[in-house]
């Protein structure tokens, strides 16, 4: 292989988008990185998809503009993708391959890591457990996101979901004592959204506690590719080699399930649902299914991925398939936004599946699955009656009725709406009891008496 390496192959047969097919690279292996060479002695990277008898398939990792057919030439170099990760990387800058781009000095490498990766062997998973708090009410007391579980957010198009992940990034933490870092991988920021970050994590101070990992829309759309995975291999390295506390947050991973349409459809494949490929069940799963607990490791990597919703499509294949995989869901609310309710979480649709792992005597508190169920019955009842009374009037409403709707506007102005403050769960469940006090004890039917009796009214 030594010498196949110093050989350079001028046997491109075509181009098409980010694909290139090659003649004589019968050596190459599945997903092995080439350099691509110009006439002008410039190089670009890219990736190896498929060799068959006769053609090698090249994904190109950057730009392709000003590859010609004739003079380029293919190189290859006998290893995969992978990621120099240091102790240092907290608080720098990356590009979506991985490579430093905040001019700040270099790093001591102590590892590099292929960043392909491969899901948690499920035979060493533990179990999810323990809280992270992210100081917004609607997820910490009602959709809890637990350390080891991937929670996606649902987002539409305008609504403030950058502006959801700041606040996150700014205010996440767990039990005192513990390394926390998060992880940040950003696919397809404009240059707005991109500034919007680096100043909100200078002024707030977060970037002390990130790694940033930032793919502009401007930047070649195949690199979107290895982002994401470059940021889980980061994460892995600091969960389970250096025995942090990790939270993943990839955004917008529609952007990352665009790109994969765009090198299908380069390959002429079958497209499956809408034109994407019919393995992108499996492709995001083997992102996904990256995060969680090993056991006999202190670390943990806990993800949020941010979606993007084609037309608020809560069915799109993206979205639908992204629901089998993960463990819940926080969906955004158009209407909620028009009504100034931020952020504008639906809790009705949203959904946290482990979160009785999460919460309870010892790590919440013991009334918060009573408070949490309780919220849920008196605000769907109160957004049915909206309904009803957009019909019949509040007139033929009732006096408890009435007091049912009242709930429902102030839970969504005062428990929602909160995109400038910072609750710990103490205040997110003395909110929650103090919009519970609105209605009768005879009507908390979903709390124990006891704790009724503790909290009710204070």
């Amino acid at each position: 292989m030594n010498s196949l390496m110093q050989k350079e192959f001028q046997t491109i047969q075509s181009i098409s988008g980010p694909i290139l097919v090659a003649e004589g690279l019968q050596e190459a292996s599945f997903g092995e990185i080439v350099h691509i060479k110009l006439a002008d002695g410039t190089k670009r990277l890219g990736q190896v998809l498929e060799v068959t008898e006769k053609f090698a398939v090249i994904q190109v990792l950057e730009s392709t503009q000003g590859l010609d057919i004739a003079t380029t030439k293919i190189r290859l170099t006998g290893e995969v993708a992978k990621l120099a990760v240091s102790s240092e990387m907290i608080g720098r800058t990356f590009n979506g391959r991985g490579e430093l781009i905040d001019n700040g000095p270099e790093l001591t490498i102590q590892k590099r890591l292929e960043v392909m990766g491969s899901p948690l062997n499920p035979v060493m998973r533990d179990q999810p457990a323990d809280f992270i708090q992210t100081g917004i009410s609607a997820i910490d007391g009602l959709n809890t996101l637990v350390r080891g579980q991937k929670l996606p957010i649902f987002s539409g198009s305008g609504l403030p979901a950058n502006e959801l992940v700041a606040k996150i990034i700014r205010q996440a933490k767990v039990k005192s004592g513990e390394d926390f870092v998060i992880v940040f991988g950003a696919m397809g920021l404009s240059f707005r959204e991109a500034e919007m970050f680096r100043k909100d994590f200078e002024e707030s101070g977060a970037f002390e506690k990130v790694v940033f990992f930032l793919n502009m829309a401007d930047d070649p759309s195949v690199e979107r590719i290895l982002t994401p995975r470059c940021a889980l291999t980061a994460a892995e390295y600091l969960a389970f080699d250096l025995d942090k506390q990790v939270l993943v947050i990839l955004s917008d991973m529609t952007n990352y399930c665009e790109t994969l349409r765009e090198v299908a459809a380069a390959r002429e494949e079958v497209p499956g649902r809408r034109g994407y490929p019919g393995y992108m069940y499996t492709d995001l799963a083997s992102l996904y299914e990256r995060a969680g607990r090993v056991k006999g490791k202190l670390g943990s990597i806990t993800q949020l991925d941010i979606l993007t919703m084609p037309d608020d499509d809560i069915t799109h294949p993206i979205v639908d398939l992204t629901g089998y995989i993960t463990e819940g869901q926080i969906v955004l609310s158009r209407e909620l936004f028009r009504n100034g309710i931020n952020p504008p979480i639906n809790v009705l649709p949203s959904l946290s599946r482990l979160m009785n792992l999460g919460i309870g005597e010892g790590k919440t508190r013991a009334d918060h699955r009573g408070v949490a169920d309780q919220l849920y019955a008196f605000y769907a009842r109160g957004v049915e009656l909206k309904k009803l009374s957009s019909i019949i009037g509040e007139e033929g409403l009732s006096e408890t009725d009435k007091l049912y709707l009242d709930f429902a506007n102030k839970f969504e102005h005062e428990y929602l709406n909160q995109m400038d403050e910072n609750r710990d769960i103490e205040d997110t469940l003395a909110v929650g009891w103090k919009l519970l006090s609105m209605l009768p004890k005879t009507e908390l039917k979903r709390v124990k008496p006891a704790l009724i009796e503790q909290y009710y009214g204070k």
